[in-house]
């Protein structure tokens, strides 16, 4: 087997590196991408060997591969104690297959667009409590924004004990593992300890247990109103539209229901992913809109375009609010690469011949960063985005191929519609004018938590001015 070049040493050497790759994960990959080219190798003499791979073409080879060459689940096994064996992302074969197309439905088409007014309105309860003047976390106002929306579209509550406790217990874990070095806790279980509810990963576990027992009570509660539902109506159809209503009565190929356990992991995987994810990606957002005042006004003039009260729909279609969103999503992708996938069979990708048992893994972050596909590529650019279509080998912030992210209709549209809202009402300016650094967020990376803006709340006036703006801009 003929490996590209990358770097080699003793088990001790890797351990410092990959220590230093979950502290510095950017600095890192460039660092490796700079000096050893689009296709390296990690631990060159370390078996299994594990590739890294940035180059569009050798992208394609792996993408648009028959699936059932590689172990896509495997190489997930750092997020089993976060979101449980049953959880999509740790699925694989048949098994994935199946919890895929049950899950798809609630995510897509008309579906999606029930789920317009409920983001929006929970958008400007939560910006409500501004004042003008105020400074905010940009972080945690993200967070109680996506936090909420997710569990009203996941579970369809909006209050109650079991939706607070929820709430509290949700933010309280990912906070355990929410720092670079926390971080280190999943990577290592050598460090996965349990010494009581006193020691870090003795507490992460009471708390995903208290998590895991609220959920099941839901599921549990939900399929009982629903069998009542049949037995006195003789009706099979959910009486709600939220996601856990759907998957309630979804059957597979065989007319089998997901179990409780099931139903348990995946609406923990989708609690996790589509809160985390939207927060991080919307408080880059804010940050560059700030940074960028030329950007910010071209944005602002669009929203405004469409008056008061304008619709979901016609928001999400908005081509330079698509546009600033997915240059957000390419400059800082959330992950940084999709889960690796592991070779059952020999093959040969970007004309190296790799031997079964190794380990593929696409850099979404390198590949976003490449000068030939996004000339400077370091600045916040949304044009690149009206100019030309990337393929999903050039751009792919929510991975690609059978295992892309099956949230990644909902999670743009959540970013166009929170950021409208935002925009059509206040005046977000960093507290700071220090640029920021990407930072370790558990497995994901983000802006720093600490990251401020104050408030300023925009006057009638000003709306319209940005509309004569757009109109003299045409």
């Amino acid at each position: 087997m003929r490996l590209p070049d990358g770097p080699s040493g003793p088990p001790w050497l890797r351990r410092l590196r990959f220590i230093n790759w979950i502290l510095r994960p950017f600095e890192v990959m460039e660092a490796r991408a700079k000096k050893y080219g689009d296709i390296f190798a990690i631990a060159k003499n370390a078996s299994p060997s594990m590739v890294y791979l940035s180059n569009p073409a050798a992208i394609e080879q792996v993408l648009g591969a028959n699936p059932e060459f590689f172990d896509t689940n495997s190489g997930n096994d750092v997020l089993l104690p976060l979101l449980g064996a049953n959880s999509l992302i740790l699925l694989g074969g048949m098994k994935h297959q199946r919890q895929r197309k049950l899950l798809m439905p609630p995510f897509h088409g008309d579906r999606l667009r029930t789920y317009g007014q409920t983001i929006w309105d929970i958008t400007t309860q939560v910006t409500s409590q501004w004042r003008s003047g105020q400074s905010i976390t940009v972080r945690a106002a993200t967070q109680e924004i996506s936090m909420r929306v997710i569990l009203s579209a996941v579970f369809g509550l909006d209050g109650g004990e079991r939706y607070d406790r929820l709430r509290k217990l949700l933010t309280s874990l990912l906070e355990t593992v929410s720092s670079p070095v926390s971080s280190m806790v999943l990577f290592f279980p050598s460090l996965q300890k349990d010494w009581g509810k006193w020691s870090p990963w003795g507490l992460f576990l009471q708390m995903k247990q208290q998590i895991d027992d609220l959920l099941v009570a839901e599921i549990q509660q939900r399929r009982a109103e629903m069998l009542q539902r049949v037995e006195t109506l003789h009706v099979t159809s959910p009486p709600r539209d939220d996601i856990l209503s759907l998957l309630l009565a979804a059957r597979d190929e065989a007319g089998q229901p997901m179990t409780d356990e099931e139903l348990r992991d995946e609406l923990l995987t989708l609690l996790f992913a589509g809160h985390e994810t939207t927060a991080s990606a919307l408080a880059w957002a804010l940050y560059w809109l700030d940074r960028l005042p030329e950007v910010k006004e071209k944005l602002q003039a669009e929203i405004d375009s469409l008056g008061d009260n304008p619709d979901p729909s016609a928001i999400a279609k908005l081509p330079y609010l698509n546009a600033v969103c997915c240059e957000t999503l390419r400059i800082y992708p959330i992950a940084i690469s999709p889960f690796p996938r592991i070779l059952k069979v020999p093959m040969e990708i970007g004309g190296y011949q790799l031997e079964s048992g190794a380990i593929v893994v696409i850099s979404i972050y390198l590949t976003h960063q490449r000068e030939d596909l996004y000339p400077q590529p370091k600045q916040f650019i949304p044009e690149r985005f009206l100019e030309r279509q990337f393929s999903p080998y050039e751009y792919l912030p929510f991975g690609g191929s059978n295992r892309r992210c099956i949230g990644a209709a909902f999670a743009l549209f959540e970013m166009k519609l929170v950021l409208a809202n935002m925009l059509s009402n206040y005046d977000l300016k960093l507290a700071s004018n220090r640029p920021v650094k990407p930072t370790r967020r558990g497995l994901t990376v983000a802006p720093p938590a600490n990251m401020k803006m104050v408030v300023q709340q925009k006057s009638k006036v000003e709306s319209q001015n940005s509309k004569v703006l757009l109109t003299s801009d045409r």
